[in-house]
């Protein structure tokens, strides 16, 4: 997460063997490497880091020279706007690839319908793979003009909606990246004795998070004042509301959020960089270094 733990520096990573067989793609985990047997069709590596970590080592560890393309999902949970998106595991991982100078795309599935009906995956594979296949092929190009050293990475959105079941594709958008706040994201917890802290938390996006805290009793209140705990204690309790189901005029046309709340497949041009600032006439600074000096007195 890029607001968190991007690698885990102080960990040791492991790994195990995993071969898929079809047509569901269950298989058998083993530690260590062995020929694929009648059924399998592939030898995956299943790493315990987080999504960075995982590129990381994907990248210069185990298939050092041999990936010209790093796609990071799909994450079942949207990844747009600023407040996900700096958060995202998902797009971490494309971050951190795109650093090593490798082509990175992060594809999310935004959930709308609760729970998702399996008839709507087969079609956004699809839809993921034809729109993955075309970035690869035309890099760095779009109608905006960008030019092919300014993009370093793509962000796809896919709504999971019912018109990815007819017979035309959704509509899809070059977006840019809703610029949004959040406010309170945790809130005091208090529960019999104790509270158990486990590794419950997702990744990435408002539809996979779930509680950081296992309860062990009844909550005698969730919602209480943290000096009345008598210890610090605080579980994850974001209010999604304004994030997930905004109001519309809340919305900057042309923005990943906005392409979300219509039901269209958003694709956002990033770059592996925090934003920079612009002037009032849209030009980042520049001129001589003098006239980088400050002239206030301090």
């Amino acid at each position: 997460m890029l607001a968190g733990k991007a690698y885990q520096i102080k960990d040791i990573i492991t790994g195990r063997y995993y071969y898929p067989r079809d047509p569901d793609g269950m298989g058998e985990i083993s530690e260590s490497s062995r020929p694929l047997q009648d059924g399998e069709f592939a030898e995956w590596i299943l790493l315990d880091g987080t999504p960075a970590t995982c590129a990381n080592i994907g990248l210069h560890n185990l298939y050092k020279d041999e990936i010209d393309l790093l796609l990071s999902g799909p994450n079942l949970g949207r990844n747009t706007s600023s407040a996900f998106a700096l958060s995202s595991g998902t797009i971490g991982a494309a971050l951190s690839s795109s650093l090593s100078q490798i082509r990175s795309i992060a594809l999310s599935y935004g959930t709308v319908i609760h729970p998702t009906p399996d008839s709507f995956f087969h079609p956004a594979h699809d839809l993921s793979l034809r729109i993955i296949q075309h970035l690869y092929d035309n890099w760095g190009t779009d109608p905006e003009g960008l030019r092919s050293g300014e993009i370093d990475l793509y962000n796809v959105n896919i709504p999971m909606v019912e018109g990815l079941l007819g017979e035309d594709d959704l509509p899809i958008y070059w977006t840019r990246i809703w610029r949004n706040t959040y406010g309170r994201l945790f809130e005091a917890y208090m529960q019999g004795n104790a509270a158990v802290l486990t590794s419950a938390g997702s990744a990435a996006g408002p539809d996979a998070l779930s509680s950081t805290f296992i309860p062990v009793a009844s909550p005698a209140s969730t919602d209480v004042e943290p000096k009345a705990l008598g210890s610090l204690v605080f579980k994850f309790a974001p209010d999604m509301t304004n994030l997930i189901n905004p109001a519309e005029h809340m919305l900057p046309e042309g923005s990943d959020g906005w392409a979300m709340m219509k039901g269209w497949v958003s694709v956002t041009p990033m770059r592996a960089s925090f934003a920079e600032p612009v002037s009032a006439h849209g030009v980042h600074v520049d001129g001589t270094i003098q006239d980088r000096v400050w002239k206030m007195k301090l």
